[in-house]
């Protein structure tokens, strides 16, 4: 069945809506968190009619032990926190992605559900690429005018995570695309957003979007030596894509020409090509080095980066991040959890991990229904990369949110007639 306008209107519809406008609202800031509170009174009406709804949800139960990994590293961590008020905070914040994955496990509990709400987050999705195409080509988008070195699109130049979310998304549209127009549809998806994501700048989310291109040319091709093809082809497609973006965007230009600095092989060039990550890994180090069981706290990174950095240090001489505290936070998955939670924490993401993974492998068909929301969780997920922080406000509610998506996606009975790539 291909994409629809009722599909679509299926999905803008209750009870659907709460959960899609955490997606529909994340270029607005904490506007996206009218979907979380809506969520909330969902769950709450939903156990009020079904006290014993859960016990007969496999979904929700895993999504209870996966959160409840997530939320315990942060918990463990916040006992002897160095910014006690924050990470206590941050804990009592977190509490709120549960209702809105359980929401997630109760309202899309059939196939015509899921569908209705991919292609509502790809019409989401179509909507920003328009629109970062309309501020590469004339400067202006509705988030206003393109900040220096890079397009912002619909999030404004002051909240460039336009790259970091368009890429982590955009198994959505492809899959919407491949549904409708076959693998036509694909290419053409991936062309249009590629561009968007080259000149978002992040280089995070270029990574993040080649991930994506290897898990459907995998989809597509289903065997090694097809998989080498379609490879080919998409290499040869990005190359010519950075190739007209190098020669008409000086954006991308000054980008690309901070990226090869790192070939030249010495730790200024590398650090400078990495925007300063080099003596943020370092320090990370230092900081967990003195902070290993459990930790500085979560989100006390930046509390603590000032006894661990030089003191001329590029993010406290700057002032990069507040007040000359220092770094946000580590920019790296691995390095996040030990800095923040410690061995502990770790312990607890790699138990998540573990569970997932079998979670996944018992699902059966439920693993095609739930393919773009797993590419997507693992392409945000993928260690050998630079990260947003997975315990912030913004980035963790994107990552909970996808992670409730998945747990219902995968208990969802999608009959093989349905689906072209039926397992």
């Amino acid at each position: 069945m291909p994409p629809s306008a009722p599909s679509l209107r299926a999905a803008l519809r209750s009870p659907l809506l709460p959960f899609w406008l955490v997606i529909a609202l994340l270029p607005l800031g904490r506007s996206a968190e009218l979907g979380t509170a809506l969520c909330l009174v969902g769950v709450l009406m939903l156990f009020a009619r079904h006290p014993r709804a859960l016990t007969e949800h496999q979904g929700a139960q895993m999504l209870l032990w996966l959160l409840g990994a997530y939320i315990a590293a942060a918990l463990v961590s916040a006992i002897d926190s160095v910014a006690p008020g924050k990470s206590w905070s941050t804990v009592a914040a977190l509490l709120r992605y549960i209702p809105l994955g359980l929401y997630a496990c109760f309202a899309i509990r059939r196939p015509e559900k899921l569908r209705a709400l991919y292609i509502a987050v790809a019409v989401v999705l179509a909507i920003w690429t328009i629109d970062a195409w309309v501020q590469a080509l004339t400067g202006w988008s509705l988030g206003g005018h393109a900040e220096a070195e890079r397009i912002s699109g619909i999030f404004g130049a002051h909240n460039l995570k336009l790259g970091p979310a368009l890429a982590v998304l955009s198994p959505f549209a492809l899959w919407a695309a491949r549904e409708r127009w076959k693998v036509w549809g694909l290419l053409v998806a991936f062309v249009l957003m590629l561009g968007p994501v080259l000149l978002a700048g992040s280089r995070a989310a270029w990574v993040c979007y080649g991930l994506v291109a290897l898990a459907f040319a995998w989809r597509e091709a289903r065997s090694p030596l097809r998989f080498l093809g379609w490879c080919a082809g998409g290499a040869v497609m990005l190359a010519l894509a950075g190739g007209v973006a190098w020669k008409t965007s000086e954006r991308f230009q000054t980008r690309m020409d901070r990226t090869l600095m790192a070939l030249q092989g010495s730790d200024k060039a590398l650090d400078t090509a990495l925007t300063g990550r080099l003596d943020i890994w370092r320090a990370s180090v230092k900081m967990f080095e003195a902070h290993p069981v459990n930790g500085v706290g979560v989100r006390a990174y930046r509390y603590a980066y000032p006894q661990f950095a030089p003191p001329t240090d590029h993010f406290l001489v700057d002032e990069t991040c507040g007040d000359g505290e220092g770094a946000c936070h580590a920019h790296q998955l691995v390095l996040e959890v030990l800095t923040e939670t410690g061995v502990i924490g770790l312990l607890l993401w790699l138990a998540g991990v573990v569970l997932a993974w079998r979670f996944w492998l018992r699902a059966g068909v439920g693993r095609d229904a739930a393919f773009p929301v797993t590419v997507a969780l693992a392409v945000m997920l993928f260690p050998l990369n630079t990260h947003l922080a997975f315990y912030s406000a913004w980035w963790g509610l994107l990552f909970a949110w996808l992670l409730g998506l998945w747990c219902a996606a995968l208990v969802v009975s999608w009959p093989a007639k349905e689906s072209d790539h039926a397992a």
